[in-house]
């Protein structure tokens, strides 16, 4: 075992650690629910742009991109777009490293892989910002609902000639959108990419934190995700590539986090067993 063997053996232990400790667990979502009194998550911004996460989030995003290295991320939401600029250079490096293994040189110009970004409203301030932004030609916007069946078919066209497909859902945070959301675009997800569904931690707040909005625990993020979850179990849903759609909930990433808002959100589609 070398050293890199040795160190992420220690951090699997860690994580082990982590996922037996109930009383870590709880004091983690206390911290989340305190500071959501005070709209945390809003303190940040990525390469200008706030993103509205939390750090943790950010980092466990990159991490999935550098590991699936995926042609294209899908977004629900997009509010001031910190989300679509961090993610699109994270698609930019992964072209840089690619160009760098090839011994070419990298068109900065050159949008090989791309963000697309579905919003309801896309504000005009935050459009202009966005397409103003140095890393705007990697990005694409769609203005509407996420659910819409016009709006699917244009994600869908635009994805269709891609192999490696990522997918964030962080649009309206209700049981049923959420589901319309998984069954539209889950099934574009790519074999041992992800599905990750942001805000599943409502279903562990008070309601009274989301009293000025349409969900609630019962009516959440994390809701929708086990109702797809059965569904998976239950029927035949077919992929984008022809074969069934199968999920696992990747456990030790919220056990790695501990912070999040996206507990039990991690969805890692898994090869169909025969």
């Amino acid at each position: 075992m070398n050293a890199h063997e040795q160190f992420q053996k220690e951090v699997s232990a860690n994580i082990d650690g982590i996922a037996r400790d109930l009383d870590l667990q709880a004091l983690s979502r206390r911290w989340i629910l305190e500071t959501s009194k005070h709209r945390y998550s809003y303190n940040f911004e990525y390469m200008g742009r706030p993103i509205i996460q939390y750090p943790q989030d950010m980092v466990a995003i990159q991490e999935l991109i550098w590991r699936v290295k995926p042609d294209v991320v899908i977004e629900t939401g997009i509010a001031h777009g910190g989300s679509l600029v961090m993610n699109a250079s994270m698609l930019a490096m992964l072209d840089y490293c690619d160009a760098i293994r090839s011994h070419q040189l990298l068109d900065p110009s050159h949008a090989g892989r791309r963000v697309i970004g579905v919003d309801i409203d896309i504000r005009s301030h935050n459009r202009s910002a966005i397409e103003s932004h140095p890393l705007s030609h990697r990005i694409s916007m769609i203005q509407g609902s996420s659910i819409a069946p016009d709006v699917i078919s244009q994600v869908r066209n635009a994805v269709s000639a891609h192999e490696r497909v990522l997918v964030c859902l962080d649009s309206n945070h209700t049981q049923e959108h959420v589901l319309a959301e998984l069954d539209a675009y889950a099934p574009l997800v790519s074999p041992d990419s992800y599905c990750v569904i942001f805000d599943t931690i409502i279903e562990q707040m008070p309601d009274s934190l989301y009293a000025d909005r349409p969900w609630k625990r019962g009516n959440s993020p994390m809701s929708a995700v086990d109702r797809f979850m059965s569904s998976l179990e239950t029927k035949h849903v077919s992929a984008i590539d022809g074969s069934r759609l199968c999920f696992e909930i990747d456990s030790r990433m919220d056990s790695k986090l501990l912070i999040s808002v996206a507990p039990r959100g991690f969805l890692r589609r898994i090869h169909a067993a025969t």
